[in-house]
């Protein structure tokens, strides 16, 4: 099974509304953080899920557990490339909550109107309401 890809997304605390919720490669996510560090600056906080934190556990199959590692490495990478270019950041503990909403359900809770897939959605979830 394939680690899904990073999803990323951007928005402001002011105004409490999503910039950009999408999915991209880590290094395509990293270059995508920058950006928004060089347009926001000390203002970019970035929130990420840290499978490292993870408390709860079911039996899982290797190649769920290898999966599993991988998203744990890239837990490290965001920690390290936030932490080198002083991006302020909280990582978060995966929780089980509202995912794998539809689209249009979604939108209702949110108020995106633009496409998304289910990795994105899910992600949105973890911060919506900060």
């Amino acid at each position: 099974m394939p680690v899904p890809k990073p999803a990323l997304l951007y928005g402001t605390n002011r105004e409490k509304k999503f910039i950009e919720i999408i999915c991209l490669k880590i290094h395509g996510a990293i270059d995508k953080g920058l950006k928004y560090h060089r347009q926001y600056g000390d203002e970019l906080f970035v929130r990420f899920e840290d499978a490292r934190l993870r408390t709860w556990f079911a039996n899982k199959s290797t190649e769920a557990l290898q999966g599993a590692g991988s998203i744990k490495r890239d837990c490290s990478i965001w920690e390290d490339f936030l932490s080198e270019h002083k991006i302020h950041f909280a990582s978060i503990a995966p929780r089980i909550g509202i995912t794998k909403l539809p689209a249009n359900k979604f939108q209702k809770i949110t108020g995106w109107a633009e496409s998304t897939n289910n990795h994105a959605r899910d992600a949105a979830m973890l911060i919506f309401g900060y």
